[in-house]
């Protein structure tokens, strides 16, 4: 079952695609969300009402465009390059995060966003 967000932050909309995960059915069952956003680097993420611990699949390094879910800050977070704990290339959280989607086009168009911004997720369609 295709699971599609759309993501709205000021004037950008990204749109994305969840995965068969539990964090992702959690995500999925607690739309919509809305939240303000913080940046780190090339990282947005925000608060939202899920509450779960680390999967088995948690990844310490992440890949362009992938949304994860960091645990210590209950946060939904959207990567589109490095962050400052990065080495070289790599995309690093903070900590390991559960990869629970990945934004469909370009997550780069993030990057302008501010700190303090509103931030609404819902379901597509």
């Amino acid at each position: 079952m295709s699971r599609r967000i759309k993501v709205t932050a000021g004037e950008v909309e990204v749109y994305g695609e969840l995965n068969e995960t539990g964090t992702a059915n959690l995500i999925w069952d607690s739309l919509p969300i809305e939240s303000r956003i913080s940046t780190w680097g090339d990282e947005v993420y925000f608060s939202i009402p899920v509450r779960t611990e680390l999967e088995e699949s948690a990844r310490e390094v992440v890949d362009l465009g992938d949304l994860g879910y960091w645990p210590p800050g209950n946060a939904f977070c959207i990567f589109f390059g490095p962050t400052p704990d990065s080495r070289g290339d790599e995309i690093r959280p903070a900590s390991a995060v559960n990869v629970f989607g990945k934004v469909l086009g370009d997550p780069k168009v993030l990057k302008g966003l501010r700190s303090g911004t509103t931030v609404r997720v819902e379901a597509e369609g």
